[in-house]
Parts: C-alpha cells; sequence; structure tokens
C-alpha cells in the first residue's frame, strides 16, 4: 500500500512551515436556533498531523462536515492545494483528495471486506463489465496488511468485532491515497497493539506529505501524535498551539474552563454488603472458572486488553449469553439468570459498549426510550399507563440533567454524551441493586464524560454495586475503588485502591504477574 501511496503523492510539494495544504478562512455555519460556526479559521500542512479538540457541540464536526462536502457553509473560504474550493457532495470532496474517517462506521455489514474498500471504485476485466474479483481482492488484502491487520477480504463486514470494522474503514480512507484524511476518533474501538500499528501507518503517511486531521477525546493521543492543536468552543475557535508548547491541563482549560484535577471527580463511598458474588463462572472457549464480589458503594473496575473477556464477562452476568458452568449471587442467594428480562426482573442493569446499536432505539423519542427497560411497572391490564410514563422520564431528564428540547424529540438527534445519560435512565428506571456500565464514556467529551462520573459517584452513595468496564487506564485508576483485571477470559487479578496503577494493571493484562489472588 505505501508504494501506491508514495506514486500518488511523487508529486506532493514537500511539507515546509510556508505552505498550507488546507487553508478554511472565516467560516460560518447556522442552524435552526444555533450557530455553530462563528468565522472558525484552520488550516493544514502537508505531512502534518493537526489534531482537532472540543466538546460535544463545539463544532468539530461541522467544520469537517463542510470540508468532506456533507455541510455547505454560510460564508468563508476554503482553500485546498491552493485552489480556492466548495464541495457539494462527498463525492466530490473525496475525488478532490479528502478522505474521512467517521466515528460512526459507514459500512455496508452485508458486503464484503474487498466490496467496501472498493465501494464506487470497482475494478473490471479491461473494458469489460465484469468485476475483477481476483485484483480486488489482492489490493484489499494489501492495505490491511499495511496495518497490520489480519483480515480475510472475501468475509462480510457484520461478522468482524468493532476493532475491526473500524480497521477496515481505514483501510478503506487509505485505498483512495488521499492527499488529506479526516480521521475522527478512529481509535475508539481499538486495542493498544491496534493504536500503535495505526500510529506507525500515520507516520508513514506523514513522510509521503499525506496531512491529516485528527478529531480525539483521547488528550493523551494529541502529545503521541500532533503536531499543532486546534481548540474550538460554543463554535469558536479558542487557540491553535503547536502540540509541543501544550499541557493536557492547559488543552482542558482551554476545552471546558476545569483543571486536570477535576476530570477524574471520585468521591469514594463506605462500602457495604455484598451485592453480587460469582462463583466459578465459565462459557466454553470464553470465560475460565471467574470468582468474585461486588458490593454496595463500591465501583469495581474492570480492565484488560481487547479480547481479554471483559464484555463477554458483563453479558454472561446479564444473560445475554449462556453460560456452561458456574453460579450467581445476589444479596448471598444463588440465582439463575437465564435470559436479559431474568437479569432486570432481580435488580442488574447494563449499559452496553455500542449505545447506538445495542442501548437505544434511535427512531424513538427520549421519553420512549427511557421508559422500554421499566415498561411492566408502567402497564396496567397490559395498557401502558403514558401519564405515569411521561412522569418517570421527566424525572429523569431533570435529575440526570439531560439536554433535550422535549420527551418527544427523537433520541438521534441529542449528543453523545445525552444520549448516554438517557440508556443510563432507562436502567436506572428498573430500580436495579447492580449496574454494569461498559465503555460508559466512549465517544463523549470531555465535561459529558465528568457528569457521567458525578452520576456513578452518586449512584454508588447511594448503595448500588457499579461494575465498570474502561479500555481507558486513567478512567479505571481514577474511578474505581478495586481493579478486577482480566487476561484471556480468567481473572489475571484483582487489585485494591492502594494497589492501582496503570504498571500494575497492564502487568496482569499481559498475563506477565500475578494479582493479590483476593476474590472478595
Amino acid at each position: 500500500m505505501m508504494q501506491a501511496l508514495s506514486a500518488q503523492q511523487a508529486g506532493a510539494t514537500p511539507a515546509n512551515v510556508e505552505t498550507f495544504l488546507l487553508e478554511m478562512r472565516r467560516i460560518s455555519k447556522t442552524f435552526p436556533g444555533v450557530n455553530a460556526l462563528r468565522e472558525v479559521d484552520f488550516d493544514l500542512k502537508p505531512g502534518e498531523v493537526h489534531v482537532l479538540l472540543g466538546e460535544n457541540g463545539a463544532g468539530k464536526s461541522t467544520l469537517m462536515k463542510i470540508l468532506a462536502g456533507a455541510y455547505q457553509k454560510d460564508s468563508g473560504e476554503i482553500i485546498f492545494k491552493g485552489r480556492e474550493v466548495s464541495f457539494h457532495t462527498p463525492k466530490e470532496a473525496q475525488d478532490a483528495g479528502i478522505a474521512t474517517i467517521y466515528q460512526e462506521f459507514t459500512l455496508i455489514p452485508h458486503l464484503s471486506v474487498t466490496e467496501n474498500i472498493f465501494l464506487g471504485d470497482e475494478l473490471m476485466h479491461g473494458r469489460s463489465p465484469v468485476l475483477n474479483w481476483p485484483a480486488m481482492h489482492r489490493k484489499a488484502a494489501e492495505v490491511l496488511s499495511a496495518l497490520h491487520v489480519t483480515i480475510d477480504p472475501r468475509v462480510p463486514v457484520r461478522t468482524l468485532g468493532v476493532a475491526k470494522q473500524q480497521m477496515v474503514e481505514i483501510a478503506k480512507a487509505l485505498h483512495h491515497e488521499a492527499d488529506l484524511i479526516i480521521m475522527d476518533e478512529p481509535t475508539s474501538a481499538l486495542s493498544l497493539r491496534e493504536i500503535d500499528d495505526l500510529f506507525e501507518v500515520i507516520a508513514e503517511l506523514k513522510a509521503r506529505g499525506v496531512g491529516i486531521i485528527y478529531i480525539s477525546h483521547h488528550l493523551d493521543e494529541v502529545h503521541e501524535i500532533g503536531d499543532r492543536v486546534t481548540v474550538l468552543r460554543d463554535g469558536q475557535r479558542v487557540s491553535t498551539l503547536p502540540v509541543k508548547d501544550t499541557t493536557v491541563d492547559q488543552l482542558i482549560g482551554m476545552m471546558v474552563g476545569r483543571s486536570l484535577s477535576e476530570q477524574f471527580p471520585k468521591v469514594p463511598a463506605p462500602r457495604g454488603p455484598e451485592v453480587l458474588r460469582v462463583e466459578n463462572l465459565s462459557r466454553d472457549g470464553v470465560l475460565h472458572d471467574i470468582s468474585f464480589s461486588a458490593y454496595a458503594g463500591e465501583v469495581l473496575g474492570i480492565a484488560g486488553l481487547v479480547g481479554s473477556g471483559r464484555t463477554e464477562l458483563a453479558r454472561a452476568i446479564f444473560g445475554a449469553d449462556r453460560i456452561t458452568s458456574g453460579q450467581i449471587y445476589l444479596d448471598g442467594q444463588p440465582v439463575q439468570i437465564n435470559s436479559p428480562a431474568d437479569a432486570v426482573d432481580r435488580g442488574i442493569g447494563l449499559l452496553t459498549e455500542d449505545r447506538k446499536q445495542q442501548g437505544l432505539v434511535l427512531s424513538m423519542s427520549v421519553g420512549n426510550n427511557i421508559s422500554l427497560a421499566a415498561l411492566g411497572r408502567l402497564m396496567r391490564r397490559f395498557v401502558v399507563n403514558h401519564r405515569k410514563e411521561a412522569t418517570v422520564a421527566n424525572d429523569y431528564v431533570q435529575s440526570l440533567r439531560i439536554r433535550t428540547p422535549s420527551l418527544s424529540q427523537q433520541v438521534a438527534f441529542l449528543s453523545g454524551g445525552n444520549q448516554q445519560k438517557v440508556v443510563l435512565s432507562k436502567w436506572l428506571a428498573t430500580n436495579p441493586r447492580v449496574l454494569i456500565f461498559d465503555e460508559p464514556t466512549r465517544g463523549i467529551d470531555v465535561g459529558a464524560k465528568v457528569e457521567i462520573y458525578n452520576l456513578i459517584n452518586r449512584l454508588a452513595a447511594e448503595g448500588m454495586a457499579i461494575l465498570m468496564i474502561s479500555s481507558e487506564l486513567p478512567e479505571i485508576i481514577g474511578m474505581s475503588d478495586r481493579v478486577l483485571v482480566m487476561h484471556e477470559g480468567r481473572v489475571a487479578g484483582i487489585l485494591e485502591r492502594d494497589q492501582i496503577s496503570q504498571e500494575q494493571i497492564m502487568t496482569l493484562a499481559t498475563g506477565t504477574g500475578n494479582g493479590n489472588g483476593g476474590n472478595h
């Protein structure tokens, strides 16, 4: 792939401080009732990674969608490769040399990896209308190989996990050999190894003059991958600085006005009695002899590398996947959980990793989503009491400060943080004793993360047992009372609060050390 990229970039202008690949000048955009962008300036040099930061609603996505041809600007100008442009469709931007990797996948699930990579750019046998499948499969394999990913290009995308689907998205963009690549949260579903592989590819692209606009909520990535950083807030540019001249604390301050010390507002709660106990839980080929306890008032973090079995453990406890052996106890009593309905009836809720696909019905209203899991308690003689349903939903909108015009607002149009609050409200309406959070802050901004953390603190203080699965070590370290670390479907160790550190967690997660062995 990299040889092809080199050929594509053979005529590219060498990167230097005097030359810009892209200049966006005084870009403004208004939606009904909202000034999304107000005279924003942004530029990009060839061979540069320019990181774009800001909370949800700051204007990042709007600015990039204007560049990618999905939105039209109200005013301002865009200079790309030395000439003024105005893209009216994403295809026009793509043809000009701009590729976009969106956080929300744009893959077609029932098509193969090869078909997704070549969509709209298929290879033919000479001048015949017959597709050249061998050539396309071969080239798709080459692009994936450059990303150090082992995926059969012939398999349907729907058979791949989230991380590998993300890598197919990246491969799809790289195939078009773009001069400019927009990456929107490209590492949100990747393992540490896959992130390292992606960063290697980015370094190679930079060396060939490709400019990269990198959007991320992972502030540690800014200094690892970025050359310059621009911060937007409330539709305006706050500042553009060389990354080397910034600190994470300064960036957070520019984004939300909070200091780094307020990023993880952990408030320890007194540990109450045991609520959940899992003994020798196994699922053939996936989970092996899992034992642990969770207590009222506790946040039990669950850490481990991608593929370690964290999500599978959550699904087994919740009854979404059948276990082969083992026993689950609630309040000291053995229980049979054969389905999610059983789990809900016994006071267990699960906020899934993929809130849009598994946690919400995007076409339904905020109010209907909140009441969804508790409809049995809102019905009388098989008829929903809509007045009671509205009261319950409105109570959670108020108490969780969900920003929505009304209960009838379609949930698809809320920000990521507010969508996550709707999912949380849905489970709180069932009066749970145990709540399992799987990647609770994935894809939401720094400000919304703090609100979710404060809600977790509140629930723990009220005596709930919280299980929090997260790929973000700072989140695990900052918010957990204890940490259960998994490795290859087993408990590698359980760390008490005073033992928790990044080094300890990674040692256990990689199978190179032993924890304290505690299961309590």
